[in-house]
């Protein structure tokens, strides 16, 4: 991350040049992290709660954002673009290397339910949460346009592909492969994403930046650290599915609130700044976990 940050600080590579690797990530590396792992998942009750962790997140920011919104008046404008930034954790370009250097490689197969699960949510209600908020375009809200969104997602179809395609073919001889890509999901990622941040202007948004990143790093996993206990669920599945609740803010949902007219800089204030806290609060909550799971 901070080799990016430098490289973008000195000019050394396009302003744009992250896109390229935001393509090998999507299209090749993320698939591969799908082939490799969720054949190797054993499934039980206890997987489904991976996927009610990130429904739990982001049904949590709804609540919170509509409470703080009407508390400070907000339009929808601004209520949605809130909505984006608390909602939508990076459980893939960030949570991905995080639980690899915390936990093991093997924990990722845990993780990607929730990626999986994260992105159907943004791909679905994200994207209604946006158009409610778009106040020039008036784009209704077309079933046909979400779905070709989420069927054309590569990670998602890796995932899909992961679920089916072993039941018919043996994939034993191109799992190094799936290996070999896998593998550069850390490093790129985080290079990426070191290229990307801004922090210009954080000042005038203080309290809105203090509102999510409050409902990220600490709101947000205590939710789902209180449904595990609730429910029973116990063990590694908890442990990784309370870890990517940690995550900050899903960079994707940038890309959505600029697509959709809504407030797209106070979102890049988000992802920026939550990053460089979530590093430390995630340390905080690794250590949590393994005291707590072991």
């Amino acid at each position: 991350m901070l080799a990016g940050m430098l490289m973008q600080r000195a000019k050394l590579l396009p302003a744009d040049a992250h896109k390229g690797i935001n393509t090998w990530l999507l299209y090749l590396a993320l698939p591969a992290v799908s082939l490799k792992y969720i054949p190797t998942i054993q499934w039980s009750l206890s997987m489904l709660f991976p996927l009610a962790s990130t429904v739990i997140v982001w049904a949590g920011s709804h609540l919170f954002t509509a409470l703080y919104s009407k508390h400070k008046r907000y339009g929808q404008r601004s209520r949605s673009t809130l909505e984006l930034a608390s909602g939508y954790s990076n459980t893939s370009f960030i949570g991905f290397p995080l639980i690899i250097a915390y936990f093991g490689e093997q924990y990722l197969s845990i993780a990607i339910i929730c990626d999986q699960v994260l992105f159907i949510l943004l791909s679905t209600v994200g994207i209604i949460t946006a158009i409610k908020g778009d106040r020039k375009s008036g784009t209704a809200i077309e079933a046909k346009m979400i779905l070709k969104k989420l069927f054309t997602f590569p990670p998602f179809i890796g995932c899909i592909t992961a679920l089916t395609l072993p039941h018919f073919v043996n994939l034993a001889a191109v799992e190094p492969l799936f290996g070999k890509l896998a593998a550069t999901v850390a490093p790129l990622a985080l290079f990426s994403i070191g290229m990307q941040l801004r922090f210009n202007g954080w000042e005038k948004q203080r309290g809105q930046l203090s509102m999510v990143l409050l409902y990220k790093l600490l709101i947000a996993p205590l939710l789902v650290l209180a449904a595990a206990i609730i429910t029973g669920v116990w063990g590694n599945v908890a442990k990784i599915s309370i870890f990517e609740a940690s995550m900050p803010t899903f960079i994707t949902a940038s890309v959505v609130a600029e697509q959709f007219n809504l407030n797209f800089r106070l979102v890049n204030l988000i992802i920026g700044i939550g990053i460089l806290l979530g590093l430390m609060s995630t340390f905080m909550w690794a250590n949590i976990l393994q005291y707590v799971y072991g």
